[in-house]
Order: structure tokens, then C-alpha cells, then sequence
């Protein structure tokens, strides 16, 4: 598929088959892209946490679960994706790589980050997951993890506190349904959101 193929037919896919898994080849692609993505430094400060086995996902919704929280049309749908990947950024790995002979902040300060570079980066890899998947014919989506819920996930697989769950990307065959109401909203096209050597200057 063409590269601007894969960029219009990208979407956030709410209903997955829960009996085709992903293949294995293509998950491999999935991550292996991931870790392409560019980061600051070249600090590559991120980690996967895959989920494919039914007990390892039912465990990530029990565990990202909030109180009191309903199972509504949107997480019945998203409970069937048969692999699920939690992003997280590691911080340190910045301030350490910048704190090197070669860039040389040794006070490994935050404020010399005007935005967490480490959130950033991941981000762009998380979105590197999307495009592999729709390259490969399958539907994906990036989603959070609710503020409470970070704790108990982290400790439900092990993730080290220094790292921050960025969210997830799901991963499998879409199943049609209906479209998020999101959509009404419109796309802002370039013509509302390029401005031309000043801000509020369009062509």
C-alpha cells in the first residue's frame, strides 16, 4: 500500500474479530516499526508491553478498570482486540543520554526541556504501531489508561515506577460498526490549520 494510502485509510477502529489474532509476522512488523520512530538524543527511551494471551489482556481490563465503571458499547469492543501493546516513556533515559560528554547538561535538569521530549517520542512510536497495522490490513487504536488506574497497572505487570504509561495501542481484524459521533465535528484541513509566516495568516 502507498504511503499516502495508509495515512487516509488510518483510523481509530473501536470493534475487533476477537477469533482471528494477530498474525505473528505482522505484530513483529508492528514493533519492530515502533522502534524506528526518532527520538531526542537518539535516547530511544520507551518500552512495550505486549499482551496477546486472553488471560494477560482480561487482567489489563480488570486492572485499567475504573470504579464503578459500566461496560459500555465502546469497552465491549475494545475487550475483543486480540493483542494489546502498553507504551511507556522512561525520562531518565533523557536526562541521562543528555547529561553525556556530547551534549553536556550534567545538572540533569527538567527545565531544560520546554516539553517532555520522552512522552513525545513515544507518542510518535505509538503512532508508527497505527500506521503499521493499517499497512497490514488490520484496525488499531490508541487509547489512555484513566489517572487512578496507573498504580494497579503498573503493579498487575511489573512496569518499573520510573516509567509513565503513555496508553495503549490495540491491535486486530475490525469488525464494521457504527462510527463514533466524533466525526461530526469535522477534519480541520490545512486551510484552517497551516499558517504562513505569521499566525492567522492563511493561504
Amino acid at each position: 500500500m502507498e504511503f499516502s494510502e495508509v495515512v487516509r485509510r488510518r483510523r481509530m477502529v473501536r470493534r475487533y474479530d476477537p477469533d482471528r489474532p494477530v498474525p505473528t509476522e505482522v505484530l513483529a512488523a508492528v514493533l519492530d516499526n515502533a522502534c524506528r520512530a526518532p527520538s531526542a538524543g537518539f535516547s530511544q527511551g520507551w518500552d512495550f508491553v505486549v499482551l496477546t494471551a486472553a488471560e494477560d489482556r482480561e487482567r489489563f481490563w480488570r486492572a485499567s478498570k475504573e470504579e464503578e465503571e459500566e461496560e459500555t458499547h465502546w469497552l465491549r469492543g475494545m475487550r475483543s482486540a486480540p493483542a494489546l501493546v502498553i507504551c511507556c516513556s522512561d525520562q531518565e533515559a533523557y536526562l541521562e543520554r543528555y547529561a553525556e560528554a556530547d551534549k553536556g547538561w550534567t545538572d540533569r535538569s527538567e527545565s531544560r526541556w520546554p516539553v517532555p521530549y520522552w512522552d513525545i517520542d513515544t507518542g510518535m512510536a505509538a503512532l508508527l504501531m497505527l500506521l503499521t497495522a493499517t499497512d497490514n490490513g488490520l484496525g488499531a487504536m490508541f487509547f489512555g489508561v484513566a489517572p487512578e488506574c496507573h498504580d494497579e497497572v503498573h503493579e498487575e505487570f511489573g512496569i518499573p515506577r520510573e516509567r509513565t504509561i503513555i496508553g495503549v495501542v490495540a491491535l486486530g481484524y475490525e469488525v464494521p460498526g457504527p462510527k463514533s459521533p466524533s466525526l461530526k465535528r469535522g477534519k480541520r484541513g490545512p486551510a484552517e490549520v497551516v499558517h504562513w509566516g505569521q499566525f492567522g495568516t492563511h493561504r
